[in-house]
């Protein structure tokens, strides 16, 4: 693969992620959609969508896990409702920090001994984290922060568990065909809250095949030409490319705060992806979808 479309692809691939909080919060900031049933849409058309990216392939949807589903719907379903809560990019900056932080935490727990870089990156990622959700005038609401951490948390160990899979694509697929049912399930059970626009269902879809499903097929063909080191180092513009999305597209107001706060986190993720990037290389090589 030449460089350029190397880098065209890489950076298409890391805006369609950070676009996934910007669609989540357009719908559900103005009420466009409930956020059940927009986590019911988004990954029907995901599983719908790399389906017919297997179909085309002549593979099947295999080497995920019932686990994995229920880990996967848990992340889709606390996500949408984080963001009915807080603006997108304070969202992506905590989705972020969750996931690198379980990340590591889980493989440290697992018997890798860290590295003194690590620790201290954990350490100034989770001041970062701290200041952004300290009581205050700017601060995010709690419940919205909680269940984006929540998020995090649950994509880290989806990331975690689809790193051994020999064939992404058609692990995530299985994985989404799982989670479907249970998002669907989740919305009838939340019905009526919110009468569905065709905007709102038309931003899930969008959120679903497209900078969710589609990218992350994307992705998988550019992580061998970046190398795990490369593409775990990358995923830091994810957050920046939201807050940006965010103040420019959605409105919301870049405080001290986040710019300070969010500074320290990637800061810190980076010191720990740097001393990581050896440990779990396919793990920093899963897409972050915020």
């Amino acid at each position: 693969m030449s460089t350029l479309r190397t880098a065209t692809l890489t950076a298409a691939t890391l805006a369609c992620f950070a676009a996934n909080s910007l669609l989540c919060r357009a719908a559900l900031r103005p009420g466009l959609v409930d956020p059940a049933t927009f986590t019911a849409v988004r990954l029907a058309s995901g599983a719908g969508m790399l389906a017919l990216i297997l179909a085309v392939r002549r593979s099947r949807p295999e080497g995920g896990s019932v686990a994995s589903g229920l880990v996967l719907f848990l992340y889709a379903a606390a996500f949408s409702l984080a963001y009915v809560r807080i603006g997108a990019g304070v969202g992506a900056l905590l989705l972020f920090a969750t996931v690198q932080v379980t990340m590591v935490g889980l493989t440290v727990l697992r018997g890798t001994r860290p590295h003194l870089l690590q620790v201290v990156g954990i350490f100034i990622a989770l001041a970062g984290l701290s200041w952004l959700v300290l009581p205050g005038a700017s601060a995010p609401d709690p419940q919205g922060a909680a269940l984006m951490a929540v998020s995090g948390a649950a994509w880290g160990v989806y990331s975690l568990r689809a790193r051994s899979a020999r064939d992404a694509i058609g692990a995530n697929a299985h994985s989404f065909l799982v989670a479907t049912p249970l998002a669907a399930l989740f919305a009838l059970a939340h019905a009526g809250h919110v009468s569905p626009t065709e905007t709102g269902i038309g931003l899930a879809i969008i959120s679903g095949a497209v900078t969710s499903a589609l990218s992350y097929s994307i992705w998988y063909t550019v992580v061998p030409a970046l190398g795990g080191t490369r593409a775990a180092a990358v995923q830091l513009a994810v957050p920046v490319l939201a807050g940006a999305g965010a103040t420019v597209f959605l409105g919301e107001p870049l405080t001290p705060r986040i710019a300070a706060s969010g500074a320290a986190i990637l800061t810190g993720i980076a010191l720990t992806m740097r001393t990581s990037a050896n440990q779990i290389p396919r793990a920093a090589s899963t897409p972050k979808t915020t």
